[in-house]
């Protein structure tokens, strides 16, 4: 008996516990931004913001009003807390743009509309609530990225002088909010539509780049990166990857190389990925078009969680975190060991 109840115990461990939550929209919900276990900003289509502050036991959408432009797309949301978060909307010239709230999403500043007609921004991240970086698709053999220093009251274009060059049509995927991520001290890492990793360690004044074992095609490269400490990261392989290419590589020096690692039963590549943190053994979640699936032994092996369509996803503590996806689909994951 006892062994047949520790085999019992094994299996439901086996798969986070899925709780379907109701956001209140039926936009598209690509971005998720936990600050905490109550606090979550979710970001979508048609100009659409979602929020809790109670764990998702209760949702409030809503939308900021743009009136000369009312199709925007928020593909990135950064939350500082409950009544302050940042939304990024994508698009060729003036439809990237950046918005701040400080009051719960009641009233919306527009910080920042792209003036470059030849520029399109992807994602951003914060280190705290004045510090943050955006990245955007490559020009005239640049790559773009912005900084601020002021809580977004300027952004200003990173010099291109203390940058790799970029890859002709190189940029990263507007698809989950996870291409950026910053980490404690100055760390960032980006990741690109060619398969290479851009770590920066002092806030963004000089930049290192290296590639990944992955396709480099139009619809290969990596989408997401997550690193779970300072050296020890994840990056997740792209949209329309071949059922035999590499879609997961880890990395144990900050970036600096890369090694192929165990695919995820999820067909047509990953959107985004990130670690749960805090987790006692190294734990990531990957979602894309086909599904969800986990890892505990650092993507060496996989188990599948679901199988509907997610676009992005956050993790604020191993207590859990939400999935985000079609038609205002927001999925409470928890379970997870501590």
């Amino acid at each position: 008996m006892r062994r047949l109840l520790a085999f019992l115990a094994l299996l439901i461990q086996q798969v986070p516990l899925r709780t379907d939550q109701q956001s209140g929209t039926t936009a598209t919900l690509i971005a998720v931004s936990a600050v905490n276990d109550s606090v979550v900003w979710v970001a979508g289509n048609n100009r659409t913001f979602v929020r809790t502050t109670d764990g998702g036991a209760t949702w409030h959408a809503g939308q900021v009003p743009v009136p000369d432009a009312p199709r925007l797309q928020f593909r990135d949301v950064h939350a500082v807390d409950a009544n302050t978060a940042y939304l990024l909307s994508i698009g060729n010239g003036r439809e990237s743009r950046i918005f701040k709230t400080t009051d719960a999403g009641t009233s919306w500043t527009q910080q920042y509309v792209n003036p470059d007609s030849a520029a399109f921004y992807d994602c951003f991240d914060f280190w705290d609530a004045r510090r943050g970086l955006v990245i955007g698709d490559e020009v005239n053999g640049e790559i773009m990225i912005l900084e601020t220093r002021d809580g977004g009251t300027t952004w200003i274009r990173v010099r291109s002088s203390s940058l790799p060059p970029a890859i002709r049509g190189e940029g990263s995927f507007a698809s989950s909010g996870t291409c950026l991520v910053t980490r404690p001290g100055g760390h960032a890492w980006i990741s690109t539509t060619k398969s290479r990793v851009l770590h920066t360690a002092d806030y963004g004044t000089t930049w290192s780049v290296a590639t990944v074992p992955f396709a480099i095609a139009d619809t290969a490269g990596a989408p997401s990166v997550s690193f779970r400490d300072n050296r020890n990261g994840m990056v997740f392989g792209g949209f329309g990857a071949l059922p035999t290419d590499t879609i997961i590589a880890v990395t144990s020096d900050g970036g600096a190389t890369w090694t192929a690692r165990g695919r995820p039963p999820i067909r047509g590549g990953v959107w985004g990925g990130a670690y749960v943190p805090g987790a006692r053994a190294p734990t990531v979640v990957v979602v894309g078009s086909t599904g969800a699936a986990w890892s505990r032994d650092d993507g060496r092996t996989w188990t599948p969680i679901d199988t509907l369509k997610y676009w992005g996803l956050a993790f604020p503590s191993p207590r859990g975190g939400w999935l985000v996806g079609d038609r205002g689909r927001i999925t409470r994951i928890s379970g997870f060991q501590e």
